[in-house]
């Protein structure tokens, strides 16, 4: 790449003299050929510094060179377009080579346009073609049909990547600056038991914030817990009349959410009871001590039993409830009249957005802050004290209006520009019982999710008992399968689905270990683990074979496998752009199909068939067993999945 910018640089600079000199036959053909000079050295140069700049640890993403390779070849033979369509995708089939370009098309429609000429999309692509720059990932390209451009990737490259990997582990694609990102996810309520409903929400959360942290962003996970309100004035009342001694001793509350709905009861019958609730609520907000003794005790009951379900899970969350944001709601109504967004209406201060249906309510008449308030408060809390630059709420379908109304006031104010800040919810259906229903249990309450949890862990010891694994399993081993098996099941169920879609929650389905499962993915997982243990090669044979072994691509299936490894970085960043991780499970799916097809026919382990001894290892084909391994591995811990050695 050095050399060619060497030259590049001197025929640029003689193109220049010759035009001073009038020696030029034609001065547009010479302007051509600058601009399609510069082009590629620009492109060229550019390539060096990334190449420098990330060093050798980055995954490549193979669809992004691509993409800058035809980029640089549009730009150059068509220099007047502006932001020409640029469409790369891998090949679905292998008689179209391995990826494809089709921007001919969207090309000639723009031409047909701006000059009223048509133009084939098979001569612009001919044309693209003719200006590719030096490269070291393309063997060669094909025109086909009406203008689509096949890509052949050079094997040597594809091999030299699969070395890297094996070398240097799965690393990230190489994102650009490290930049703050806010995810807000799980968010239940106090005093109440988590659900189902709170299922979609924690373990999607969880997933994102892995990848992110994967990616190299610095990840803050918030849990915007429901701590605060009017329902607390209930509880302190009902906590009062229970246990009158809980200033001096720890109230014995071991069914918090029975608690709760007996409070409520007497909230809804009493008159007396609900006059104090009211009373206990002003106390709570002028942060009279005892209530507030009060208020934390109720608090620390919920957050023992949230944090069960989150030690299961293996989910890490920073608390930050509603509470944490009661001092700064003054602030925030008194920035939105300061900049003339209030209106009053029938003694409640709201606030209209442009384009939203709803106002905002952002005090209520009797002078009290509502949830609009605490959100907006929240949302320029994480823009202004965290800097965040990406800011996720991982929320249910239902709050869409309501959070896109808060995301508008946010930007009409002033406190940020959607161009520079991504303020995203990622929004998600319901889980559906096997009736198509909202899931609830026998009796119409919503499932309690630590139910959903134990029940998990039974159904999925009695599927290893069944395929009898407790015979050739230790104690521990079988415990820890059960335990991934379970867990990674109820996850993986979650995230292979389009979160945007409601689910139906089967745990027959789940556990099916035929198909799009995780119980699937986690067999052929320890089966390719297992591998080089059969063939009696060590981690010292498997490590001098990595550094010495050059991965052979020669038979189709070899090769299938190797691009198919090689894509999980274009599919990190398809989720890093629009945070549907069902399409890394599909991605895993596929992997793990591919590298069966490639097990079956291409032998890694080659034996005698008399005797069962090993009579050669083909190490090039562990080295694709290893890199599969690693990069399902990476993906498992993406999904907060745990896979085990032995199954």
């Amino acid at each position: 790449q050095e050399n060619e910018i060497e030259c590049l640089t001197a025929e640029i600079e003689r193109l220049k003299n010759s035009s001073c000199l009038g020696v030029s036959p034609s001065l547009e053909g010479l302007r051509d050929e600058n601009a399609r000079l510069k082009y590629r050295l620009n492109f060229l140069r550019k390539s060096l510094h990334e190449e420098r700049s990330k060093g050798v640890k980055s995954m490549i993403n193979i669809n992004s060179c691509l993409q800058e390779i035809f980029g640089a070849a549009i730009q150059a033979a068509y220099p007047d377009l502006e932001n020409p369509p640029l469409v790369v995708t891998p090949s679905q089939q292998p008689k179209f080579g391995d990826y494809q370009c089709n921007s001919a098309m969207g090309i000639a429609q723009i031409l047909l346009k701006r000059t009223e000429q048509k133009v084939s999309p098979r001569e612009i692509a001919e044309k693209i073609v003719q200006n590719i720059p030096a490269n070291e990932c393309i063997e060669k390209v094909e025109i086909a049909g009406p203008g689509f451009i096949n890509v052949h990737l050079r094997k040597d490259f594809v091999s030299k990547q699969l070395s890297s990997l094996l070398v240097n582990g799965v690393q990230p694609p190489a994102v650009g600056k490290r930049r703050k990102v806010v995810v807000d996810f799980s968010s239940p309520n106090i005093a109440k038991e988590m659900h189902v409903g709170h299922l979609r929400s924690t373990i999607i959360g969880d997933s994102m914030c892995r990848l992110f942290e994967f990616a190299g962003y610095d990840v803050l996970r918030l849990n915007h817990l429901g701590d605060w309100g009017t329902q607390f004035g209930m509880l302190i009342a009902h906590l009062q009349d229970k246990f009158p001694d809980y200033l001096t001793v720890s109230p014995p509350i071991g069914d918090l959410q029975a608690f709760y709905k007996e409070s409520k009861r007497r909230f809804d019958t009493e008159e007396e009871f609900k006059k104090r609730a009211y009373q206990c609520v002003v106390m709570l907000q002028s942060k009279n001590p005892d209530f507030i003794k009060a208020w934390k005790l109720i608090c620390d009951v919920s957050r023992q039993e949230f944090q069960k379900i989150y030690d299961c899970l293996d989910i890490a969350l920073v608390e930050r409830g509603e509470s944490f944001y009661q001092e700064m709601m003054k602030d925030i109504v008194q920035e939105f009249e300061d900049k003339g967004f209030v209106q009053v209406d029938d003694g409640r201060k709201i606030v209209f957005v442009p384009g939203c249906s709803v106002p905002l309510t952002i005090v209520k008449s009797d002078g009290g802050y509502t949830y609009d308030t605490s959100d907006l408060a929240a949302l320029r809390h994480r823009l202004y004290e965290e800097k965040a630059d990406v800011i996720i709420y991982v929320v249910d379908s239902g709050q869409s209006v309501h959070l896109q109304t808060v995301f508008a006031a946010g930007q009409m104010i002033g406190w940020y520009d959607p161009k520079v800040t991504r303020v995203a919810h990622a929004a998600f259906g319901v889980v559906l019982g096997e009736d198509k229903k909202k899931f609830k249990t026998r009796s119409g309450d919503t499932v309690r999710l630590m139910d959903l949890l134990e029940e998990g862990l039974k159904r999925a010891m009695d599927k290893l008992k069944d395929k009898e694994r407790d015979k050739v399993l230790s104690e521990e081993e079988l415990r820890a399968a059960q335990t991934s098996v379970a867990f990674g099941c109820i996850k993986y169920a979650d995230l292979s689905h389009n979160r945007l879609n409601d689910y139906v929650f089967s745990f027959d389905k789940m556990l099916d270990d035929r198909g799009n499962t995780a119980a699937y993915l986690l067999y052929a997982f320890t089966r390719i683990r297992a591998i080089a243990r059969l063939a009696t090669i060590d981690e010292e044979a498997l490590q001098k074979a990595v550094r010495e072994e050059v991965v052979v691509l020669d038979h189709e299936k070899e090769w299938k496998l190797g691009k198919c490894i090689l894509r999980f970085p274009e599919v990190l960043q398809k989720i890093l752009d629009d945070l549907l991780l069902h399409t890394l499970c599909d991605y895993l799916y596929e992997l793990a199909t591919i590298f069966t097809e490639f097990y079956d026919t291409c032998y890694c382990v080659e034996k005698d068939r008399q005797t069962g001894h090993i009579v050669k290892v083909n190490m090039w084909r562990l080295l694709l067993c290893e890199a599969t391994a690693a990069v399902m591995a990476k993906g498992f811990d993406i999904l907060g999945i745990k896979p085990v050695q032995r199954m």
